[in-house]
């Protein structure tokens, strides 16, 4: 009987959130899968147990001051040991991966991601900055690319999940839901001395600080919003934003004859990880099941986009188009690490926002180069109105 070789999986940022629950997925089916490569940014010890664990071909750090830690480290097992940004991007178009999962946090994910869908990976998309910022560019490098793009977010798989098998059948709107976060019931007031360890305390999802502080937020749901425009080829219009807070209903399709489908689960990113590796099988897990006994009530709320600006900003960065999202990005990274350095407070991260675009140069239809000016010159922006 012939022996079906392994799928040979990169993970651009295993030591993060969507990275360690991917390995996880990965060690479960063994079978199927081995890890090729494996890199973070600066994680360094936890990067190192990792690679004595799944013993892949190759590693990399992008800080590369911990390259001879990393290399000393891993010295006794041959694996190859690289450092820096570029190098990340190298090992993303590596010819015997067949699968790159893209869970670098921010804007660092978007060379990376280009480089394994211009080498024809399949890509499994856990950072929605890459769409947010490039979504135009990343489209069509994927199409002359032949490169399939599968969404590891769970709203974004949930879509997924509800479009397959429907063909050509026209949506009529696709239904984004949210938790709310921690501050749903929140008055403005009381926002506007939250602390960062409140901020920190999401209610349903477990994930690494940067996105929870976006879900605290909402800015994380703006995001959704634009990632979903461009995985979808929807307009924004056809785009909805529904509040709720059991986080058992990941996101719904609507169709032209007005039936809407919706997948369901527990709030558990190991699910949506598995099926982007997975494709279009689904594999036998033991992961929790959800119980209708225990949760018989489902409810919906419309978003308040007076107390959470975000939400606003991002449905007009994907009106406005060309490098408006990247500008958006930028400047919520920035405003996002200051908060987390209880530099400003929760409510000035919008207010910053909201001047930074207002004040950054517009390019209708920008470049590569383009974007990565963008982002540069906000970066110094947003500092700059953080630091009087």
């Amino acid at each position: 009987m012939e022996t079906i070789p392994k799928k040979q999986i990169a993970i651009l940022g295993s030591t993060g959130s969507i990275g360690t629950q991917s390995l996880e997925v990965l060690a479960a089916n063994d079978s199927l899968f081995e890890v090729y490569a494996l890199t973070a940014n600066n994680n360094i010890d936890l990067l190192i147990q990792q690679a004595r664990k799944f013993n892949p071909e190759m590693v990399a750090i992008g800080n590369e001051s911990h390259y001879n830690q990393l290399k000393d480290a891993l010295s006794d097992l041959p694996i190859k040991v690289f450092a820096g940004i570029d190098s990340i991007a190298q090992i993303a178009e590596m010819q015997p991966i067949d699968i790159v999962l893209t869970a670098m946090v921010g804007y660092s994910g978007l060379k990376p991601t280009m480089n394994a869908i211009k080498a024809g990976k399949k890509i499994a998309l856990a950072n929605k900055e890459t769409l947010v910022v490039a979504g135009e560019l990343i489209c069509e490098l994927a199409t002359e690319n032949n490169a399939a793009i599968l969404p590891v977010d769970s709203e974004h798989s949930a879509i997924f999940q509800c479009l397959a098998g429907e063909g050509n059948n026209p949506i009529e709107k696709l239904i984004l839901t949210a938790s709310g976060g921690p501050f749903r019931t929140k008055s403005m007031h009381e926002l506007e001395n939250v602390t960062v360890a409140q901020a920190l305390k999401h209610p349903n999802w477990d994930m690494g600080a940067k996105i929870t502080i976006d879900s605290a937020s909402l800015m994380n749901k703006g995001f959704e919003i634009i990632e979903a425009k461009w995985l979808f080829g929807v307009s924004p219009d056809q785009i909805q934003v529904v509040v709720h807070p059991q986080s058992i209903i990941h996101s719904m399709v609507q169709f032209s004859d007005g039936s809407i489908k919706a997948q369901l689960g527990m709030p558990d990113m190991k699910l949506p990880i598995q099926y982007a590796f997975t494709y279009p099988d689904r594999l036998k897990t033991n992961f929790p099941r959800f119980d209708f006994d225990l949760c018989n009530q489902f409810t919906f709320e419309k978003p308040d986009m007076e107390r959470f600006r975000n939400l606003g900003f991002a449905y007009y960065a994907m009106d406005k188009g060309g490098n408006m999202p990247c500008i958006l990005n930028a400047a919520n990274e920035i405003v996002v690490e200051a908060f987390l350095k209880e530099k400003i407070g929760f409510l000035q991260m919008s207010d910053i926002i909201e001047t930074v675009m207002a004040k950054a140069d517009f390019v209708a239809k920008p470049t590569y180069d383009d974007y990565v000016r963008t982002d540069e010159l906000v970066r110094v922006l947003t500092t700059e109105l953080i630091a009087p």
